[in-house]
């Protein structure tokens, strides 16, 4: 690519703009999110994006934005994109799947602590000029029972901490996990919300998700509990918390993410929590430490270099997983149908210009295919034609240079 161009949205840490500027990307940094008409604007000419969670991006904006080749989710959840379309248009989306879960779990036990010790009315209490110093309802952690409702990267690692403080752990989850330490899944959500004196949720983003947590949720939990929501605002009924808090059937909770949140720093905000009594409240900073923003910059950028440079999918949410390594001449890639014969007829073209066939990789995810081939000479554009007119080509991206 002559001049390739990236632009990072919503303060992605810095790192990730040293990375893509040392191997060639022009920059544009922007702050905050952009809405759908001036992202648009904004991606003429743009071949790799950056954004967090506040970005959307739609079919309509990936439609008009022909040469976008790659997007890097610098957060855990895409559900701001649309990955389905992505892949139809043939743009690869990668996102930061591990980077801040030590984040978060620290983030979840330094409040079920404060909670169970009813540290924040106290400190508000201490701030308002008030000595309180007593025990009542101050309790420790250790020998309590907690119940993580998604036992993915997050929860799982939650999972061994807890019990490290002498917590006992259930968990339940859609998909059969290994239970580490002594933690015990749980059969289901009913099960494990009346059986924990403390729940907690770390699921993710898809639909099926949206009110999971509602009235008759928070009435199975023993009377007395605690409750925190690190995962999604669409997923709890923020009335029916405020009602179990203000009449006693919770003790506390702890909320992150909120339905609406607002987009830029210093914004208003409002929610029906505020102001409750051994109520946390954060502004989705669960993974929002220097430690893991500068982690999931390395990460996400260095994602996308290799995909620029390469044509490398690993970890790629929306395209087959493909990683070629070895050098050759010339590299192309083939993103296409998934139809029985392509790979076939990709070879008889490269054997009709003379070359031969140094390294290749495919592999195949729902209606795509994806295909990475080294060969021992130069692509020509005759070759390079024939592959754009073959009916189940979706993107043809060629690497001139050697690729190691």
């Amino acid at each position: 690519m002559d001049k390739p161009r990236a632009l990072l949205l919503e303060n992605i840490d810095p790192v990730a703009a040293e990375l893509l500027r040392s191997v060639g990307y022009e920059l544009e940094s922007l702050r905050g999110a952009l809405d759908e008409a001036d992202l648009v604007a904004a991606l003429d000419g743009v071949h790799l994006l950056g954004i967090r969670s506040k970005t959307l991006v739609t079919a309509d904006v990936l439609h008009r934005s022909p040469g976008l080749a790659a997007v890097g989710a610098f957060c855990i959840g895409t559900n701001q994109i649309d990955v389905a379309a992505a892949a139809a248009a043939g743009v690869a989306v990668f996102n930061a799947p591990f980077s801040n879960t030590r984040s978060v779990v620290e983030i979840a036990l330094a409040e079920i602590i404060c909670l169970a010790r009813r540290l924040i009315d106290r400190d508000r209490a201490l701030h308002a000029g008030t000595w309180n110093k007593s025990a009542t309802g101050s309790h420790e952690i250790r020998g309590r029972t907690l119940g993580i409702v998604g036992y993915g990267n997050i929860g799982s690692q939650l999972s061994v901490l807890a019990e490290a403080l002498g917590m006992r752990v259930l968990f339940y989850d859609l998909e059969d996990k290994l239970a580490l330490g002594n933690a015990e899944a749980c059969g289901s959500l009913e099960e494990l919300l009346e059986r924990s004196e403390t729940v907690t949720l770390h699921v993710d983003g898809r639909a099926g998700n949206a009110g999971l947590f509602g009235a008759e949720q928070f009435a199975r939990m023993p009377r007395r509990s605690l409750f925190l929501n690190l995962s999604r605002g669409f997923v709890v009924d923020h009335e029916a918390l405020r009602a179990h808090i203000l009449n006693g059937h919770l003790a506390g909770a702890a909320i992150d993410v909120f339905p609406d949140e607002p987009r830029e720093q210093g914004d208003d905000f409002t929610s029906v929590l505020r102001g409750l009594p051994n109520v946390i409240l954060t502004p989705h900073v669960g993974g929002s430490t220097q430690e893991a923003q500068y982690d999931i910059g390395r990460f996400v950028a260095g994602k996308l270099v290799d995909y620029s440079r390469t044509g490398a999918t690993t970890l790629s949410v929306n395209l087959p997983a493909v990683a070629l390594h070895g050098s050759s001449a010339a590299r192309f890639t083939l993103l296409h149908r998934n139809v029985p014969g392509v790979l076939a007829r990709v070879d008889a073209l490269i054997g009709e210009q003379g070359l031969n066939v140094d390294g290749q990789v495919l592999a195949t995810r729902g209606e795509l295919g994806y295909a990475v081939t080294d060969v021992n000479g130069e692509l020509s554009e005759t070759l390079l034609s024939e592959l754009r007119a073959l009916p189940e080509t979706v993107r043809l991206t060629t690497f001139p240079r050697s690729a190691d």
